[in-house]
Formats: C-alpha cells, sequence, structure tokens
C-alpha cells in the first residue's frame, strides 16, 4: 500500500516548500485537471483524475509508493481528508492546507466571516442550504454543479438577498460579482464558485465587538424558551400561552436547515422561538396586524422570518415546501391542506375533544403517527398562592415516518 499520502491543498498560489517536496517524491498524484497541470508534478508519476474521492481512496491504498493528492482551498474543510482517513482505507494522511474557498471569498468581499454560517449545497442538500440563507443574515455557500447561484437565487424567491459570487478563486478566470438574489437566475456560473448570502435584519449589538462564537453569538438572544406573554407584543391568542408553546416546540423539534410554517401567527411568539432553534420560517396570517406583530417581534429577537399575509388554505399553494408546520389557526381544513405537502411534523391544537377527534382522524388517514394530550395549566399568584388563570386543551402532533426524524 501506499508508504504515505499527502493532501495538498492548493488556493492559486505557488506550492510551498513543504508541497513542492512532497510533489517531488510522489510516485502518483490524484487532482482536477487544472492540479495535474501544474509544472512541479514529477513526469513520471502516476496521475488520476480526482473524481469520486472514495475510488481514488482505494486507488491509493493499493499503490505501492508515495502519494499526493491535490484539493482546492484547504481540505480538512469540507474537503477530501474526512474521506481519506475513514479508517476502511487505512492510510496514513498528512495535510498541507492553503486558504480555504470561503476565507478567500470573505477577502475579495472585504468583510469578516466569523459572524458567517457556512453550509454546503449539493442536489440533495440544496432546499437545506437555501433555509439556512432563509434564517440567517450572512452565509457562505460552498456551490456544486445543479446546486448553484442560479438555484439558490431561485428557491429564495420572496426573500430578498444581496449575492456576491466568487468564481474560479485562485485562478486566471477568477471574478468576483454582486448581484440580487432575484437576478442570479438570469446569469450563467462557472464552477467551482462560492455564494456569499447577505441581508436581512441585523440584531442590533450582535457581533459589535467581534463575538467569541464562529456562527453567531448567543449572548444576543434571551435565555429560556417558551417566553412568557410579557416579552411579546400581544394580544394572544387561544393557542399561544408559553406551556402550549414549549410543547409545540419540543413536538415539531425545529433546526437549522429546516423550514418552518407558523399558521396563524398571532403575536408571532412561536415565529420567533422556532426562529431561535435556528430554522427558517414562513409566518402567516390573515390579519395584517397580526402580520405587523410578528415582523417586529421577529425583528427584536433578530430572527429573519418571511410574512406573509393571506389567508389558509389558499395562500399555503405557492409557498416551499415546510420540514415541520405549526397550525395555529384554521382548524381542520388548514390541517387537511397542510398534510398534503407532507412535512415531516405537525403540530396544533384544538379546544374540544371532538374538534381533536376530527383533525387526528385526518392526520391518521394521511399516515402520521398522531399523539394526542390534553393540557391543563394554571398560573398561580405567588404572593397569596392563588389561582390567577386556567387555560385547557388539547394538543395534537403528527409524525410522518417515512420522512427524515
Amino acid at each position: 500500500m501506499a508508504d504515505r499520502v499527502t493532501v495538498i491543498g492548493w488556493d492559486g498560489s505557488p506550492p510551498t516548500a513543504a508541497a513542492r517536496s512532497a510533489l517531488s517524491a510522489a510516485t502518483l498524484v490524484a487532482g482536477a485537471a487544472h492540479h495535474l497541470a501544474l509544472p512541479e508534478i514529477p513526469a513520471h508519476a502516476e496521475r488520476i483524475r480526482l473524481g469520486s474521492v472514495a475510488l481514488a481512496a482505494r486507488r491509493i491504498a493499493g499503490h505501492r509508493g508515495t502519494a499526493v493528492v491535490l484539493a482546492d482551498g484547504d481540505p480538512g474543510f469540507f474537503g477530501v481528508v474526512r474521506t481519506l482517513r475513514a479508517p476502511q482505507y487505512g492510510l496514513e494522511v498528512e495535510v498541507v492546507p492553503a486558504v480555504s474557498a470561503v476565507a478567500q471569498a470573505f477577502a475579495r468581499a472585504g468583510m469578516p466571516w466569523d459572524d458567517a454560517q457556512v453550509v454546503v449545497a449539493h442536489r440533495r442538500t440544496l432546499r437545506r442550504a437555501v433555509n439556512v440563507c432563509r434564517a440567517h443574515t450572512k452565509v457562505a455557500v460552498l456551490t456544486s454543479p445543479g446546486a448553484g447561484p442560479a438555484e439558490l437565487g431561485l428557491l429564495l424567491e420572496g426573500v430578498h438577498r444581496t449575492f456576491v459570487i466568487c468564481e474560479e478563486l485562485g485562478t486566471d478566470r477568477e471574478q468576483v460579482t454582486v448581484v440580487t438574489s432575484d437576478k442570479a437566475a438570469d446569469h450563467s456560473w462557472r464552477d467551482p464558485n462560492v455564494v456569499i448570502v447577505i441581508g436581512g435584519t441585523v440584531t442590533v449589538g450582535a457581533h459589535e465587538n467581534g463575538g467569541w462564537l464562529a456562527g453567531g453569538d448567543p449572548d444576543t438572544t434571551p435565555r429560556g424558551w417558551a417566553l412568557p406573554a410579557a416579552e411579546y407584543a400581544g394580544p394572544f391568542g387561544e393557542g399561544e400561552s408559553e406551556q402550549l408553546r414549549a410543547a409545540q416546540l419540543a413536538r415539531l423539534g425545529p433546526r437549522t436547515g429546516d423550514l418552518v410554517w407558523d399558521i396563524g401567527c398571532g403575536s408571532g411568539a412561536f415565529t420567533a422561538e422556532a426562529g431561535r432553534f435556528g430554522a427558517a420560517v414562513i409566518a402567516v396570517d390573515r390579519d395584517p396586524d397580526a402580520c405587523a406583530r410578528t415582523l417586529a417581534t421577529a425583528r427584536r429577537f433578530g430572527v429573519q422570518a418571511q410574512i406573509v399575509h393571506g389567508t389558509a388554505p389558499h395562500v399555503l399553494e405557492n409557498l416551499p415546501e415546510p420540514d415541520v408546520v405549526r397550525v395555529g389557526a384554521g382548524g381542520a381544513a388548514v390541517v387537511s391542506a397542510v398534510v398534503d405537502r407532507r412535512p415531516a411534523r405537525i403540530v396544533t391544537h384544538a379546544a374540544t375533544r371532538d374538534a381533536a377527534e376530527l383533525v387526528g382522524r385526518d392526520l391518521t388517514e394521511h399516515g402520521y403517527d398522531v399523539e394526542c394530550a390534553l393540557l391543563q395549566s394554571v398560573e398561580l399568584d405567588t404572593r397569596a398562592w392563588t389561582e390567577k388563570e386556567r387555560t385547557v386543551g388539547f394538543l395534537l402532533s403528527g409524525r410522518l415516518p417515512d420522512r427524515h426524524p
């Protein structure tokens, strides 16, 4: 098997002394076409065009000699090092890093990136990458063919963002273009490229001193979940108590990469809290005042929610596919429309057992595993330990077994 595998990152700069030394001793070199054309590669070395890293790893594992793998940017950052270090290949890996494509892109844009989210977009993960762009104000997207700037722009319909598109970084054909997201599909873009997606409302005070955690600063958000009504601008509907909200959040489990529909958003409390989990949220309400309250709440908590004014279920028809849905208003008719879109999880509430049974049967008939609980909460005045308010309601949740958990 190979005596040693050296993975060399390439960012367009001349090879370092360590990289030149490894290349001069190589008997096998794997890389993309532009890597294999480098003059530093020995003429006698076997050359492998790098497509599938797993296939190349098997070739390297069976090679008798010294192997080098060339990769763009930092090969340890969403790169080939992870595959080459897999136990089944038994390879000893050394790494000569380079500047990552993400760091290069932000350098070209003249922007800091410690507060950015970084995602990889393939065809199978494109929708989740787009949801991160919906939910955050600064995202770097490492694209791939079929999941590039044009596709990102199309799926961001209804959400305004600015794209900084960096094509073929480190090469003579390098180009940096700034366009709005709605114009990205009007152009053809060269691979490889990195897209910096920026926009949305920035939380006041966020990262004003540089922050301390890459990707976001939790110190800018309140501590705790299912915050009391006093934290939001009411009025509150019957399905917006903090106890019910806590149970709804627990059943849905919104997370980074998800798209949440909050139908009947009311005060915006659920929208804000789902967004604080890192999910993208589309908040829907037929009441313009509720939409305004939700927008104000989202801005206050630094959540990048899309607000849609309209009556469900009709307004839902043109919305992008949800992962999880809270139905806060509209009852059985709205739930029936939602299940046709096959989200992984749905939560709603009902005031009576008959209403709960109607919704539960509909969920079951559409293949959902259904849970229902009667929730009762009693708020006490702790000065006199007397009852202030009592709320009772049925919590229904549906989980689709054939979707991701």
